[in-house]
């Protein structure tokens, strides 16, 4: 049975890792997100769930405007092949999320360390990281820092590579 929103808060708490969260109404996609910008400070996350052809799965963590190259990526992340997404049963199996609820607190659900999690370097400079908390109804504020001692408490020890392809303006 995947983690609740409360398991996930008591999680963070006896972690001793402050968070804010601010309830909204659904978003599916990153566009429907940016329209609640002005009231979530802090950079906010897209995330892909992507599978190899040898059944290695990983999520990656990038910032919302990141441009990632699917056809390139798997040399990046160690992927043994050309990667493609995962399936909605496996996502709901390993880091018990939906689509549109994709998010690196997902984690928490994955005890037998099935995901890899990779975190872009670019996203990784900001102070603070938005992500949905195992829903796409709300949204939650963590500190880069508070984020890595997260990871590190689930058994995930994330990569962190430059996966944004777009060139700075």
């Amino acid at each position: 049975m995947p983690k609740t929103f409360d398991e996930l808060l008591q999680f963070l708490d006896e972690l001793n890792i402050e968070i804010s969260t601010i309830r909204h109404a659904p978003v599916f996609t990153v566009g429907e997100a940016q329209d609640l910008r002005g009231q979530i400070p802090g950079a906010h996350t897209k995330n892909l769930f992507l599978k190899d052809k040898k059944d290695n799965f990983f999520l990656v963590t990038v910032d919302e405007e990141a441009e990632v190259d699917l056809k390139t990526i798997h040399n990046k992340i160690g992927a043994a092949s050309r990667v493609s997404f995962g399936k909605p049963e496996k996502l709901l199996e390993y880091l018990g999320l939906v689509p549109g609820a994709v998010s690196v607190f997902g984690v928490i659900n994955d005890g037998q360390h099935q995901v890899r999690v990779v975190l872009d370097e670019g996203l990784m400079q900001h102070d603070t990281i938005n992500a949905h908390p195992l829903s796409n109804d709300a949204t939650t504020s963590i500190g880069r820092d508070d984020l890595l001692t997260f990871l590190k408490a689930t058994g995930h020890d994330p990569l962190i590579l430059k996966i944004d392809g777009s060139v700075p303006n």
